[in-house]
């Protein structure tokens, strides 16, 4: 047999199958090539046109939407919001209750804080001070100075943190201090000092010294005490109150909490009379 009837059928299916090969090729590509067809493009924007927002739709959706809106030519619709929800008006009988309930919680909240106040005010004043100040001990300084300061105050040396009045006391009538006054009180005049609250006896006003007298004159109704606050004249029922004192290396400590009642009527220790005119009249005769 001639070998060319056998090579010429056989190149004929080698063509054709190489024919297919490269025509199926050619479908695949068109298909993940990356093209569309022009009916695939028209069918894709109108799917995009009729997109449309629900209502709640996030921002980035909106932005989304307005961004195929350009590319596609036409503007997008937007549901509308739903509609707010109707005003009703408060019941009055319910207002009206809160009202009272609002004026009673007002009105107990008020008693509980007045009487907070008063019950931390009480306790302020009970509570014994600890620190420095009227109340408490008082380191006044050493007797040295102590005796300077009365002498340049004319025999009277005044301490307001103490709310007292400091004086000299003679050292030539000890005998009978300690016949009638508590240790407490001796143990400042044996050092030559006393120490006097401020307040008068009678009805509790500041007593001023006398410089011309030397004596202690209670301008609001006369009472009168010598330097060492015994009564001399006036309506006071005894001598100026003192504080307790004592004294250590030299100085002087009074106990501003500790006040001991002044020496009854007709005490008189010193016997200092008035050395000069007094500031305050007619005091002696009432």
């Amino acid at each position: 047999m001639n070998p060319l009837v056998i090579a010429i059928p056989v190149l004929v299916v080698l063509a054709g199958f190489v024919v297919f090969a490269s025509l199926r090729r050619k479908d695949d590509a068109a298909a993940t090539g990356g093209y569309l067809s022009r009916e695939t493009r028209t069918r894709d924007r109108g799917s995009r046109k009729a997109a449309v927002l629900q209502e709640g739709s996030s921002g980035k959706e909106v932005e989304r939407a307005a961004q195929l809106a350009r590319k596609g030519g036409d503007l997008v619709p937007v549901s509308e919001p739903a509609p707010p929800a109707p005003f009703v008006a408060p019941d009055d009988e319910e207002i009206g209750v809160y009202r009272r309930q609002f004026l009673n919680r007002s009105i107990i909240g008020g008693f509980i804080l007045g009487l907070s106040g008063f019950g931390a005010a009480v306790l302020a004043f009970l509570w014994p001070q600890t620190s420095g100040g009227f109340g408490s001990k008082i380191a006044v300084g050493k007797l040295a100075d102590i005796q300077k300061a009365i002498t340049n105050g004319n025999g009277f040396a005044y301490y307001p943190e103490g709310r007292m009045w400091i004086t000299a006391y003679p050292a030539s009538a000890l005998d009978k201090a300690k016949a009638t006054y508590s240790p407490a009180e001796l143990a400042g005049m044996e050092a030559g000092v006393v120490a006097l609250y401020q307040k008068c006896v009678h009805l509790g006003c500041r007593v001023p010294s006398c410089p011309t007298s030397q004596w202690f004159e209670c301008g609001c109704h006369g009472s009168q005490y010598n330097q060492v606050g015994e009564q001399k004249g006036g309506p006071a029922p005894r001598g100026l109150d003192r504080f307790a004192m004592s004294v250590s290396g030299g100085s002087l400590t009074v106990d501003t909490g500790v006040i001991i009642q002044g020496p009854p009527l007709g005490t008189n220790t010193t016997g200092q009379e008035a050395e000069g005119p007094h500031c305050v009249s007619g005091g002696a005769h009432h």
